[in-house]
């Protein structure tokens, strides 16, 4: 024995088991996504920044902030961003918009007058940084060109504040608009003059048409009764396991008109849940009671 001792390691370096089931419980009640052990080293590794940013040194005292009033208030956003991948993209699986336009708003439209007699509402819930919205607001518009008196709203969701000012924004980095056919790109997008930080902005008549609002898909009530005619909440209940995926499914149903359409992502499946919709394309669904 040399009679040396070694050096401290810091807590802030280690998630222990116990802390992880701990954070592993809040992060499903609150947000719904699921979180096996198997991902505990992800999360300890993407948590050491939070550690950083906040001065905290160790995740027990993380552990603590997060718990507390200011912390679920303040921190539960940047926690979802951890454990979440806000993955969106213009244009993304751009067969349903085929669908969209072919389908389900004529349909709507010799049903119930969606779009003509009122207008028509869509819910892009998910809508993280609002690539999602915006291109329904481009795509809307374009047949909008094409049917005399049509008119839309749209509503964007997120449980992310972060994401949502960025959506408000509607400032983006020029490679991320690269799906943007260029027809479209000419006609929606204002391009930034500094070539060095090449970026665009969505012009001011479509950001109009997008209303940006914080909602957690966990709360039970979204507060909109048989109020949307489309709902697309594509790659979101990926995150949640299968009891949640049903009630968030069922509680989107309840927000949607009779007839109306819920469009999901192509990953997802609604195999085994009890839930009154009705396949009419790979992940587009309709709900029953058209009228």
């Amino acid at each position: 024995m040399t009679g040396e001792t070694a050096a401290p390691v810091a807590r802030g370096t280690h998630l222990s088991p116990k802390l992880f089931e701990a954070l592993s419980r809040f992060i499903t009640a609150e947000l719904g996504i699921k979180m096996p052990p198997s991902k505990r080293t992800m999360l300890q590794s993407r948590l050491q920044k939070r550690l950083r940013q906040l001065r905290l040194d160790s995740f027990e005292a993380y552990h603590a902030y997060v718990f507390s009033k200011e912390g679920r208030e303040q921190e539960l956003h940047h926690l979802l961003d951890v454990v979440t991948t806000n993955k969106t993209d213009f244009f993304r699986e751009p067969r349903h918009f085929e669908v969209l336009t072919a389908t389900a708003l004529p349909d709507l439209l010799a049903r119930s007058g969606a779009g003509v007699r009122r207008p028509l509402k869509l819910w892009s819930a998910g809508c993280s940084t609002g690539a999602e919205a915006y291109t329904l607001t481009m795509v809307l518009s374009e047949y909008a060109e094409r049917v005399p008196g049509f008119s839309f709203q749209i509503l964007a969701t997120d449980i992310c504040t972060r994401v949502l000012e960025r959506g408000r924004q509607a400032i983006y980095e020029e490679r991320e608009a690269a799906p943007i056919p260029l027809a479209l790109k000419k006609k929606y997008l204002l391009r930034s003059k500094d070539r060095q930080h090449p970026r665009v902005r969505i012009m001011p008549p479509l950001r109009r048409r997008v209303a940006f609002q914080r909602l957690n898909l966990m709360d039970p009530d979204y507060n909109r009764p048989r109020e949307m005619d489309i709902i697309f909440c594509r790659n979101v209940i990926i995150y949640f396991d299968r009891p949640t995926q049903e009630a968030v499914l069922s509680r989107l149903c309840r927000c949607l008109k009779p007839g109306g359409f819920l469009f999901m992502g192509h990953s997802e499946t609604l195999n085994g849940f009890q839930l009154p919709l009705r396949q009419i394309a790979t992940t587009v669904y309709r709900l029953d009671g058209g009228l």
